[in-house]
């Protein structure tokens, strides 16, 4: 049986460390008040790149977890909270992609001065405003989804564990609890007295 004592730690640790991620891009994405606040192309990429690579995170998260399952673990909790900020994290994907394309369109039509174009210019600043409120708000909820989920995984070492009663154990643990040993066989019960017959053959 390996030992999985401290394996409650590094789950949690590993939670946080990704909602610390969600958050720090969070505050590199700002609301532009105007259109000289827009971010570059590159800002922008780079930024679109990162928050690809933590939706990547998750899913290797939850890949691990279930491809190096253990008999004396259960990380459903842990598997439960990647897969759940996934949602968000998804969501905060679509917006940016949305907003990403209005900044494509503001780069193909900078220069042109009809008054169509620049009410459409108009137009795409609004959306790329609304869509990056909505990305923040992703962002925020996806490492709230990791952080409550860690902060609720229990750590209470499997020897401990094993030794409360089945009242008594947390329900968020990680650990299994290793079955009872089976009760010692007991010798089948005889059914009937044969000597009687036995003796009046």
């Amino acid at each position: 049986m390996t030992d999985h004592t401290g394996r409650a730690g590094l789950e949690r640790e590993g939670l946080y460390a990704v909602a610390h991620e969600f958050d720090r891009l969070r505050t590199e994405i700002s609301v532009p008040g105007s259109p000289r606040g827009l971010p570059s192309l590159t800002t922008a990429s780079k930024q679109l790149a990162n928050l690809a690579g933590l939706t990547k995170d998750l899913s290797d998260a939850v890949r691990y977890s279930a491809e190096n399952a253990s008999p004396e673990l259960d990380l459903g909790l842990v598997i439960d909270a990647y897969t759940s900020a996934s949602v968000p994290a998804g969501r905060a994907m679509e917006n940016y992609t949305q907003a990403y394309a209005q900044l494509g369109f503001l780069r193909r039509f900078a220069k042109a001065s009809t008054a169509d174009l620049r009410d459409a210019r108009q137009a795409a600043c609004c959306v790329f405003q609304e869509r990056m409120i909505y990305v923040r708000d992703d962002l925020k909820e996806a490492a709230n989804t990791l952080t409550g989920s860690a902060d609720r995984i229990d750590g209470t070492p499997p020897r401990i564990l094993a030794a409360l009663s089945r009242s008594a154990r947390p329900t968020n643990s990680i650990y299994r609890i290793p079955p009872e040993p089976n009760a010692p066989a007991t010798m089948p019960t005889r059914l009937a007295d044969t000597s009687a017959s036995r003796h009046a053959r």
